[in-house]
């Protein structure tokens, strides 16, 4: 993969990826997220996947899609840490497969452009039926996302710890706000996204194409925006000591979301060992949490822990019995701390190791794989480092490495969803 500066604050990536019979064009802008636009850009994405300038409605849009032999057209964010990232990809068949010698490869280009820099507006700005629609939808997601209450629970987990800072934001937006959106509010919080965003243009297994007027479109896109590495890996202050929270909710099972956090930004060089240390701790097949708490306790339905680079925290997730929540929490921290202090047998390192590095053999068999890998390490900051780079560290990791990151954690909320208060929490 290559990367070069071809603009202040848009780089392009490249990567020929010749063994693909499909390619893949795609831009990722990574800005600040901020709590009085957040829900504009949850609804941003949703609009933008609809139409632009020259295919303005879906109909139009199926169509176009249905002649470049089922190329698809993807708009979606997602919050990374303290930063928003919204992400426009086009993906079709190669040039040489074209029944007519069409440049496919120039299509894809100017679906993704024009998508992403001259959208469908009427009047100057964003479709009114459009936006209305799209409002809709997004109120859906906001009031289905209680129903899920597995996320629900670590959402609010991290939004406990983050509070007020951008890492707190609620970036799937926030169910209040969504009738007072506006196609002029929806149009400003797009024009902030290209004045502040870094932008990355990758391209795969695809022939490059010189930028057009779709990318001279951008203006001053990035400009002044913070580099995204910075920006995604800041994470707020702990509070003194471990917060506990309870929720009541009428389930038949509770559920516990207990976060950890390093207090201060995870550096790239210790991705290998957080790999490792995640998949001994709760992260695996043979964690210490599932062979443990889960299978050997009976304590929960399901424990596992996840690892989030760009804040520097740890989730534990598990579903138990209402009345064994707090027995679940202790049994989970004496598992971490056993791990701190205690014996690491060689079978379950190198049993871990060998299924971390059996995963990671497949991350450059697909476009996708290729293209998140390479963007998340991007977004981390530091060297960027090719999947055959990370597996070396990764086989290189000692189990002093992965105690080392494991002492630095320490609790800083536990949510817990259950029936009724009571002695759930200790």
């Amino acid at each position: 993969m290559k990367r070069t500066e071809i603009a202040p604050g848009v780089h392009l990536s490249w990567d020929p990826a010749p063994k693909f019979n499909r390619c893949r064009i795609s831009l990722h802008f990574a800005f600040p997220a901020k709590r009085e636009t957040a829900t504009a850009h949850a609804l941003l994405p949703l609009v933008m996947e609809r139409g632009y300038a020259d295919c303005p409605d879906m109909t139009q849009m199926t169509k176009k899609l249905a002649r470049l032999y089922g190329a698809d057209l993807t708009v979606d964010a997602r919050p990374l840490g303290a930063n928003h990232n919204l992400c426009v990809s086009a993906t079709g068949i190669k040039n040489r497969f074209a029944l007519e010698g069409e440049d496919l490869t120039r299509e894809y280009a100017a679906l993704a452009l024009g998508t992403a820099f001259h959208p469908a507006f009427s009047g100057g700005v964003f479709d009114p039926e459009a936006v209305a629609i799209e409002k809709q939808m997004l109120r859906k997601s906001l009031e289905d996302e209680v129903n899920e209450k597995r996320i629900y629970c670590q959402r609010q987990a991290n939004r406990e710890f983050f509070g007020a800072s951008p890492a707190g934001i609620r970036q799937e937006g926030y169910l209040e706000e969504v009738d007072g959106l506006t196609p002029e509010t929806l149009t400003a919080a797009y024009r902030e996204m290209l004045e502040t965003a870094q932008i990355e243009l990758l391209i795969l297994a695809a022939v490059r194409q010189r930028p057009g007027r779709h990318a001279g479109a951008a203006g001053g896109a990035g400009r002044g925006g913070p580099p995204p590495g910075a920006a995604v890996r800041k994470s707020g202050d702990a509070p003194a000591g471990a917060v506990r929270k309870t929720e009541c909710f009428d389930t038949v099972q509770a559920k516990l979301c207990m976060l950890f956090t390093l207090g201060e930004p995870m550096q790239p060089d210790q991705m290998a060992a957080v790999r490792l240390a995640m998949a001994l701790y709760g992260g695996s097949v043979t964690s210490r949490l599932f062979l443990n708490v889960r299978e050997r306790d009976h304590l929960c339905y399901y424990c596992s822990s996840s690892f989030q680079s760009f804040t520097g925290s740890m989730a534990v997730n598990s579903g138990v019995e209402h009345a064994d929540a707090a027995r679940a929490e202790q049994a989970i921290l004496k598992e971490l701390d056993d791990l701190r202090h205690g014996p690491i047998t060689e079978e379950e390192l190198e049993d871990c190791r060998l299924s971390l590095l059996s995963g990671m053999a497949g991350i450059e068999d697909s476009l996708g794989g290729i293209e998140t890998w390479y963007y998340m390490e991007v977004l981390r900051g530091g060297a960027v480092q090719t999947p055959d780079e990370a597996r070396a560290a990764l086989r290189a990791v000692t189990r002093e490495d992965v105690r080392t990151i494991l002492r630095q954690l320490t609790l800083s909320v536990s949510y817990l969803l259950t029936r009724e208060e009571g002695p759930a929490h200790v």
